[in-house]
């Protein structure tokens, strides 16, 4: 039955048609469709392997064992025509999305400073630079060094000045200033002379606003030695603000109350945008404040280890937040934490 479909030789006039239409493939998708076109579920090879029943029982098994060869054959056909589309549409691929080594690269972007380290570390170099070494103290204090040994006995109206974040621990809180510091150095150091600046952050619960953050960074200073008057305050200040804004600038000392210092003071400067002649900025004062200062107190000399009969300092503090906002026209204290880059970015 030569002409029957499920004969022999119409098997192999069905092989080499699949055979013949393979090599015309180029691509893949075509590929795919010869395969369920010949071997598929429904295919014309997987039709006509399935009539074997019609054959007489003589020659269904050498048909059988014919249609498994023919199928190995298309098959193993097929498997290398797919090797040879995909080695094929790679070649392609590399060559349309070659790289141009000679184009530029794209820049990589660098991380920055934050504006307020980059005001601190400026103040820290303008000290280190007047002979007064980094001190370092912690940022979670007791009760006892952060107000009683710097003069504020409990109940002490002043405590009023600074709203604390206590912890859940007694007499155990958020520093609300950098002045533990000094009590922390001078126990260090005593009974040697030391000119020290101590940089940290500080926790005040305060309502936000555009003035006032429930943390900032300060810089104490402090300095210890014998026949320190004010007059050595008054110079080493004027000095520093000359170096951070600028030489000729013109500076002042207002009267002031602290209890860690007496006699205590505020210090201004000309301001930076108006130079004196009055702006927002200033409140059309002509003036900026930037740092609180004054000479130690004799309890806080003894209370960090030295006797006030023989040794005397100074003292200062400063708001890093507070210069950095005075020296490029900030006006708002919450952009610093906000984590804007538009904002961060201009620096």
């Amino acid at each position: 039955m030569p002409d029957s479909p499920q004969s022999i030789e119409t098997l192999d006039q069905l092989a080499a048609q699949a055979l013949a239409e393979l090599t015309g493939i180029s691509d893949s998708q075509t590929l795919e469709h010869w395969h369920t076109t010949y071997l598929g579920r429904k295919g014309k090879v997987t039709l006509a392997v399935r009539r074997v029943g019609e054959l007489p029982k003589e020659e269904r098994p050498a048909f059988g064992q014919h249609a498994n060869r023919v199928k190995q054959q298309l098959e193993a056909a097929y498997e290398e025509r797919a090797r040879l589309i995909k080695a094929q549409e790679m070649e392609r691929s590399l060559a349309e999305g070659a790289v141009d080594v000679t184009l530029p690269g794209h820049p990589v972007l660098r991380g920055r400073l934050h504006p307020s380290i980059q005001t601190l570390r400026r103040i820290l170099q303008i000290w280190a630079d007047m002979g007064f070494q980094v001190y370092r103290s912690r940022d979670v204090e007791t009760d006892e060094y952060n107000f009683q040994l710097l003069n504020f006995p409990p109940h002490h109206p002043a405590r009023d000045m600074q709203d604390t974040f206590y912890t859940t621990q007694p007499d155990v809180l958020l520093r609300t200033h950098t002045s533990p510091g000094q009590i922390h150095a001078m126990r260090a150091y005593c009974p040697q002379p030391i000119r020290v600046v101590l940089p940290g952050m500080c926790y005040r619960y305060e309502q936000i606003t555009a003035r006032s953050e429930i943390q900032f960074h300060q810089v104490e200073g402090l300095a210890v030695g014998y026949h320190i008057r004010f007059t050595d305050l008054k110079g080493t200040l004027t000095d520093f603000a000359q170096r951070m804004f600028g030489a000729g600038r013109k500076t002042r000392f207002r009267a002031s109350y602290f209890p860690f210092t007496e006699p205590s003071a505020e210090m201004d400067v000309e301001c930076i945008l108006c130079h004196g002649k009055g702006c927002r900025l200033c409140k059309y004062t002509g003036w900026l404040e930037i740092l609180g200062c004054g000479m130690v107190h004799p309890v806080v000399l003894q209370n960090g280890g030295y006797d006030p009969t023989i040794y005397s300092g100074y003292a200062f503090g400063m708001g890093v937040e507070r210069i950095a906002m005075l020296c490029y026209g900030i006006e708002d204290i919450r952009y610093f934490w906000g984590n804007d880059l538009r904002f961060l970015e201009q620096f």
